[in-house]
């Protein structure tokens, strides 16, 4: 029973929040298929858009300036892309179930959470306001708050930071291999569940404490729970 675990004491839970918490990259897909075809990119495909999970938004319209030739500017390629997937995530973004039950049992057991996420501030407000998830996470931290976005830690320890916790007392979850890796330089404990499952066996993955390979159809609000009671006993 839940109810007979243990205290998680000083322990705090940062999640990422495209591909973890919510299920926004086909928003992110259709926003970044749009902006490439206006600028003369036809064809871009899923198989394109994974390759970029788990990179800051600013970081994939700056690859593809370079990878496709494009004149327009990485600020103005930034803003077109925002505001195309701003309009999708106010309407067709959706919390994973199980997702939002750890959510909810974190809240109840006042344990501190914050959002760390590659989205501008914007993408976020919009992704947990549409889902509801804003009632329980009001601490979010965007890479364009911080010098670098991952693979770079400073989007966690950011959020450590507004916390008010030590990263060492802190728990990643991610779904991408640059999240974990900005999870381990940062100093903290990372539940991963890869968004492309095939992905699992790449090296970032293997600094987590806890891989679940299936990615979301693997992941249990309960089990999780669980696993954070055991890491402090």
């Amino acid at each position: 029973m839940l109810g007979a675990m243990s205290d998680l004491g000083t322990l705090s839970v940062i999640f990422d929040l495209d591909g973890t918490l919510v299920d926004s990259e086909p928003n992110y897909y259709e926003a970044s298929r749009q902006t490439l075809a206006a600028h003369g990119v036809p064809g871009f495909t899923w198989a394109d858009h994974e390759t970029y999970v788990g990179i800051s938004t600013r970081e994939s319209v700056r690859i593809w300036r370079e990878r496709y030739g494009l004149r327009a500017s990485v600020p103005e390629l930034l803003a077109e892309t925002n505001r195309r997937y701003l309009d999708l995530a106010r309407t067709r973004t959706r919390a994973y179930p199980e997702m939002r039950a750890f959510v909810e049992l974190l809240a109840a057991r006042k344990v501190p959470m914050a959002v760390a996420s590659g989205s501008s501030p914007e993408a976020i407000e919009a992704a947990l306001a549409g889902t509801g998830l804003a009632a329980h996470l009001r601490t979010a931290v965007s890479a364009d708050e911080v010098p670098h976005g991952k693979p770079a830690p400073d989007v966690f320890l950011e959020a450590a930071r507004r916390l008010g916790t030590p990263p060492a007392d802190c728990v990643v979850l991610e779904d991408a291999a640059p999240g974990a890796a900005a999870a381990h330089a940062a100093g903290m404990r990372c539940i991963a569940l890869p968004y492309v499952p095939t992905q699992a066996d790449a090296p970032e993955f293997a600094t987590a404490s806890l891989l679940l390979r299936g990615g979301q159809a693997d992941f249990r609000a309960r089990s999780a729970y669980a696993w954070l009671c055991d890491g402090v006993r």
